[in-house]
């Protein structure tokens, strides 16, 4: 095999590209990862954040390597952390790349071509590897959602997407006024006064949601159907499927994590709910003026918005950019996935929240990885020449 062609290529080095490449290392499945390790959770989530995680949402396919093994080995509090701290969940995830034996090359896919019966992969320094098959495990970072009426409304350059302002100590001494109502709005603001805000606005469309603890128990053992029948979820009838999501809805949207609470309980944080950015325009001072549809103005030094995320294979710029795009069959945004996480495309596959269209919003969360890295792997295996297994 030449030098420059590998069997596999995952690209994306979050937590569904580290198990699908422990999965694929035992079985023997020659591949190589693309993509820095853990970047989006690193680089584009504060420090300080917690996360939504159950302690049985590892990264380990074959069940091992653990978070509570982890804590062991670690001499950490054996006792579940709860919630578990954003820092805790990257220092497991570069020990389990440490005890599997896992490593990933840092350069970046630009470019993701049909060539043949396989892939011609571009990277950022302008070389190709040629693959056999290709998975895409990139996560949300490159869909965030800015809505076109804030896009429209809110002065260039005074205004940032969540995930892209994780550094909450800029606003210390100053104000800011974000947007959104789900669980990122409600910690961004209680970081940023933990930071030393003079005063943090927080304003949504909705009632504000209630704080109330988390019940996820219920997600693993429907995970776990999945290896005996990866099909499962696309069978079921429309009003079950719509049962889960609504469930899922009903904790992960309208509801927040109780311990949230007592730290947005503070004076310099200020609740809006039903309410909306009217208008918005900068002062003579150089700060902001804004308009909610209430009828309250609000002076604020910069606009938040925790507007989440809208998946869309098209902003990907690696298919955007190369030729393997126009062979995937899309349904808003997602592409259409078989039971294995083939698109349409033969050999491509697609994981991580490009999955949920056809597996469900259980991959919304890393509580998926690991049974997408055993259903992925066993079929790339079967797909590969023998030689190659």
């Amino acid at each position: 095999m030449p030098a420059n062609t590998v069997p596999l290529v995952i690209i994306g080095a979050g937590p569904y590209g580290l198990a699908l490449s422990a999965q694929c290392k035992h079985l023997g499945v020659e591949h190589v990862v693309f993509g820095s390790p853990m970047s989006l959770w690193r680089d584009h989530m504060p420090r300080g954040m917690v996360l939504r995680s159950h302690a049985d949402w590892h990264l380990d396919p074959l069940e091992e390597y653990t978070l509570e093994r982890y804590a062991v080995e670690s001499g950490l509090d054996r006792s579940e952390p709860d919630p578990i701290p954003l820092s805790h969940y990257l220092a497991y995830a570069e020990w389990f790349q440490q005890r599997r034996g896992l490593t990933a090359d840092r350069r970046e896919v630009t470019r993701l071509d049909a060539a043949g019966s396989g892939f011609a992969v571009t990277l950022d320094d302008d070389s190709v590897v040629d693959a056999d098959q290709v998975v895409v495990a990139t996560g949300l970072g490159a869909c965030p959602h800015v809505p076109d009426e804030l896009a429209a409304a809110l002065p260039e350059g005074r205004y940032s997407h969540s995930g892209d302002r994780v550094d909450l100590a800029t606003f210390t001494g100053r104000s800011c006024l974000i947007v959104g109502g789900r669980q990122s709005a409600f910690e961004w603001a209680a970081l940023a006064a933990e930071h030393g805000a003079a005063e943090v606005h927080v304003s949504h469309r909705h009632p504000t949601p209630v704080f109330a603890p988390a019940d996820w128990s219920w997600v693993t053992p429907l995970l776990e159907r999945f290896d005996s029948d990866p099909a499962w979820y696309r069978t079921m009838a429309p009003d079950e499927q719509d049962a889960i999501t609504e469930r899922m809805w009903r904790i992960g949207r309208l509801q927040l994590e109780a311990w949230l609470a007592p730290r947005i309980d503070r004076p310099e944080v200020r609740l809006w709910p039903n309410s909306q950015i009217r208008s918005c325009h900068e002062d003579p001072e150089g700060g902001l003026l804004v308009a909610l549809d209430t009828g309250r103005s609000l002076a604020v030094d910069h606009v938040l918005l925790a507007t989440g995320y809208r998946m869309d294979v098209a902003r990907l710029g690696f298919l955007a950019s190369g030729s393997a795009l126009a062979g995937v069959r899309v349904d808003g945004g997602f592409p259409v996935l078989d039971e294995h996480f083939q698109s349409t495309v033969p050999g491509l596959y697609f994981t991580n929240k490009f999955a949920v269209r056809d597996f469900g919003h259980f991959f919304d969360f890393t509580a998926a990885a690991r049974v997408s890295a055993r259903i992925i792997a066993d079929h790339v295996r079967l797909g590969l020449p023998a030689t190659s297994r």
